[in-house]
């Protein structure tokens, strides 16, 4: 009996079928496994223990300039307690974290993921530790955080496309996904990478249940410059690499836009939206230290959160554009009245 062979595109498809709640940002509402710890402050006995184990290490997929300005911000925050920031893409740290823990390597303290899904299996693993920081428990709202305290979401970002306006004049630019297949892109088109991040591989899942994956196809023939990082297609766009970006991160904007070619707008109609997730991994070495990075990312006012707060708003109605998930119609319709207050 002759074996099939699964394609990129099968696996891709099958995995979209079973993971409809994680591309919607609904993973968080996960069975219970059981009941969460309770909600723990930042105290003067904390800061204390964790100065005596001096640093923390922090694997993320978070550019690095933003990740080493949390970090100092951090340093600011708890001198004598050191940060080392361990950057690189979210299925990179996903598969780093698995081969170290193979080995019975416990070096990271805290991972922070563009891919929720790497949540799900570490925790199915025993890999995370259960801790809830007490502004989680304060601010956060059940659907972003996990019933277990095994993970809280860190931020959400969008995946958009964008255009360099010193090389696309506004009424040629593309409005929409299906615009970036017009022959007079070829060439001119920057894309990320899904094996490498996990912001494209979420917005991947995204774009293939809601457009089919003939788009990628398609775009496949249009010469595409592959980069790695999400973080990569906005540096390209600024220094006039490439005119159009399919996808990247939209937080790299305001930095990349202090470039002498950095001028560029984001599209209204086209992007795909997701969560950031960030928890303490089972086994690190720091425990006490472990406990304030969380606190410092996801409590509100903090550099993290101002960080967030930065970011450009994009306002568009709910169901515009080729990207018609509930969850990036929800985005959008709060972007449009925040923009509109």
């Amino acid at each position: 009996m002759k074996k099939s062979k699964l394609s990129r595109r099968d696996i891709l498809e099958a995995s979209l079928k079973g993971s409809t709640a994680l591309a919607l940002g609904t993973v968080f509402a996960s069975a219970a496994r059981a009941e969460a710890p309770p909600a723990e402050a930042i105290t003067p006995q904390l800061i204390e223990a964790a100065k005596k184990e001096g640093k923390v290490v922090w694997y993320t997929a978070i550019d690095l300039t933003v990740a080493e300005n949390i970090a100092a911000a951090f340093k600011a925050k708890f001198p004598g307690v050191d940060v080392r920031v361990e950057r690189t893409g979210a299925e990179r740290v996903f598969q780093r974290i698995g081969q170290e823990y193979a080995s019975n390597v416990h070096a990271v303290d805290v991972a922070n993921s563009s891919d929720a899904s790497h949540l799900l299996t570490w925790k199915k693993q025993d890999m995370l530790l259960p801790y809830v920081p007490e502004d989680v428990a304060k601010y956060y709202k059940p659907e972003h955080r996990d019933a277990d305290g095994s993970y809280a979401g860190f931020r959400a970002t969008l995946s958009p496309i964008a255009y360099n306006t010193k090389l696309v004049k506004a009424e040629e630019a593309p409005a929409s996904f299906k615009d970036l297949l017009d022959p007079r892109w070829k060439g001119k088109i920057v894309k990320a990478h899904p094996g490498y991040s996990g912001t494209i591989l979420t917005a991947t899942f995204e774009m293939v249940r809601d457009i089919g994956w003939e788009f990628y196809e398609n775009l496949a023939k249009q010469n595409i410059m592959q980069v790695q990082s999400a973080t990569d297609p906005p540096k390209k766009l600024a220094l006039g690499e490439r005119s159009v970006m399919a996808d990247g991160t939209e937080y790299n904007v305001p930095a990349e836009r202090r470039r002498p070619a950095g001028r560029y707008h984001l599209s209204d109609r086209g992007h795909a939206f997701h969560y950031r997730t960030e928890r303490r991994v089972q086994g690190g070495t720091q425990s006490q230290c472990g406990k304030t990075v969380p606190e410092l990312l996801l409590h509100p006012g903090s550099a993290a959160d101002h960080h967030r707060r930065r970011r450009p708003a994009l306002a568009a109605s709910a169901g515009q554009g080729a990207c018609r998930s509930q969850a990036a119609c929800r985005d959008q319709a709060d972007e449009g009245r925040r923009r509109e207050r």
